[in-house]
């Protein structure tokens, strides 16, 4: 038994770490079905049975790192909301929270995976599920105080509509990284 604290205890804790940033590269890198327990156990510098050690299985590491790296990025945007004086500004500071990503960069395509995955993973799905709830109901809530009507059906939209953005600047790379802010400006309007 690992007290906390301890040798062991550090070790361990920087070996669970390992492989949770492991699996968020790896599964942007290959794709969901492609990460095994070897190639994650390598790129994490541990064994095999490491991974195992520390959670019941490989799905189960990898929802709890993408669902990890999902809420770090939904993060991002809470404090812009706060600083947001309207709610056109707000769309404007949803806009310039997903700015960095091109639709092909690492975390892009994890989310892709991980929505993919979702749709053959109960648990991932229902993880993913509570995350845009949550993101849904603290900024239809914030649309609400502003006067939206139906905030979080507005709040919704928006967010599926930066979803949608995203994949196409995957798929239409050419088409540039300019997001219509006017149009979904109009949703709060």
């Amino acid at each position: 038994m690992m007290v906390a604290g301890s040798p062991a205890a550090e070790r361990g804790q920087v070996a669970r770490r390992r492989l949770l940033e492991a699996a968020v590269a790896l599964v942007p890198e290959l794709g969901w079905s492609a990460v095994s327990t070897r190639i994650l156990a390598e790129r994490a510098g541990v064994t095999p049975s490491v991974v195992h050690y520390h959670f019941p299985s490989l799905q189960a590491l990898m929802i709890e790192a993408v669902l990890g790296a999902m809420r770090e990025v939904a993060g991002a945007f809470e404090p812009a909301m706060e600083t947001a004086g309207t709610p056109a500004e707000a769309v404007d500071a949803l806009l310039a929270s997903v700015g960095e990503y091109s639709g092909t960069d690492p975390m892009s395509l994890l989310f892709a995976e991980a929505y993919l995955a979702a749709t053959r993973d109960d648990t991932l799905r229902q993880g993913i599920r509570e995350l845009l709830a949550e993101l849904r109901a603290r900024f239809g809530g914030w649309l609400s105080a502003q006067g939206v009507a139906d905030a979080e059906g507005t709040a919704a939209v928006l967010f599926a509509a930066v979803d949608g953005l995203l994949l196409h600047r995957a798929l239409e790379p050419e088409s540039g990284a300019e997001v219509p802010s006017a149009v979904l400006r109009r949703l709060v309007g």
